[in-house]
């Protein structure tokens, strides 16, 4: 089937999700991960970057990125290797992300799912475990930001699609059939309000048979309603931009959901602005014996659309 157009446009999106794993400890520290203790209270000196720390490998993390590969018929990397991913943050304490560049531990896959009748499916192209990074609080201070470090180290499982998606609906679909998916598993308890699941859209327009065009990324949307609100605003404004002879710049922008709008947060970085690195303080991951084990879960035994959890 053709896609829609949208004022003769062809609408592109990719999808990458930050689904925060189950574990009781962080990834690389026995920090505990649950949810609104008071600032900085659980953060471990690994957390905190501080001198003579080395990280130390949570094996349940990658025993849940195993699972989700298995579901989604992807391949487990027999050995797979951590990276430094270089980038300055406030709330970024040792100035790099330990996260996977050229061997994550899920490579390809794919997601299915209904829109209306019509069966859909999104290819992935992996999905990597990283580390999180911490939290900048402005609201209570004056002139002044806080920083909350509770979150650094909590592991996440970053699944990377192809830009397989041709308009919000079927974005809204795809990120509810993979919430579906990660919750059934047991991987991610899927509360979007405490940031459990959070979706980044990056979205495109062309004409059709054109090359793709460039990308712009919403971030951090933490909400079905507003992902779709979001990326329909965006496709609004990147044809508006392109009749009024505009080029679209490479951006990260954000969803204001008061004003129903996209604003820019920064230029969007490629993985050469990152200067990726195999991190010399993190063993490979050895995934084919825990992958050997199966751990329990196929997708093919869940139900594979929504109306099936009814029958």
């Amino acid at each position: 089937m053709t896609s829609k157009l949208i004022q003769g446009y062809e609408v592109v999106i990719g999808f990458e999700t930050h689904t925060q794993l189950a574990t009781s400890s962080k990834i690389f520290s026995r920090a505990s991960t649950a949810f609104g203790a008071e600032p900085n209270t659980q953060a471990a000196p690994v957390d905190l970057a501080l001198p003579g720390t080395l990280p130390v490998m949570n094996k349940g993390a990658v025993e849940c990125a195993i699972k989700l590969g298995l579901a989604l018929g992807s391949t487990i990397a027999e050995k797979s290797i951590f990276a430094r991913k270089n980038y300055f943050y406030p709330d970024l304490p040792k100035g790099y992300q330990i996260s996977q560049f050229e061997i994550p531990v899920v490579q390809g896959g794919s997601v299915e799912f209904f829109l209306g009748d019509e069966k859909k499916t999104v290819r992935l192209v992996r999905a990597h475990l990283e580390e999180d990074a911490g939290k900048s609080l402005h609201e209570d201070f004056v002139g002044q930001s806080g920083i909350d470090l509770n979150r650094a180290g909590t592991p996440l499982l970053e699944i990377v699609t192809e830009p397989d998606i041709r308009s919000s609906d079927e974005a809204v679909a795809y990120a509810k059939e993979l919430h579906k998916i990660v919750t059934w598993i047991g991987i991610c308890d899927g509360n979007m309000q405490e940031g459990s699941f959070r979706c980044d859209a990056n979205v495109s327009v062309r004409k059709p048979g054109a090359e793709l065009g460039t990308r712009r990324e919403i971030k951090n949307l933490n909400s079905f309603k507003f992902m779709q609100q979001a990326i329909d605003f965006e496709i609004r404004w990147q044809i508006e931009q392109i009749e009024d002879g505009h080029k679209i710049q490479q951006a990260t922008v954000l969803f204001d959901p008061d004003t129903g709008e996209t604003r820019a947060m920064r230029t969007k970085e490629d993985a050469a602005d990152y200067r990726y690195f195999p991190d010399p303080d993190c063993p490979a991951a050895c995934c084919a014996k825990l992958g050997e084990r199966g751990q329990g879960h196929d997708a093919r035994t869940a139900p594979r659309d929504g109306r099936a959890l009814c029958e």
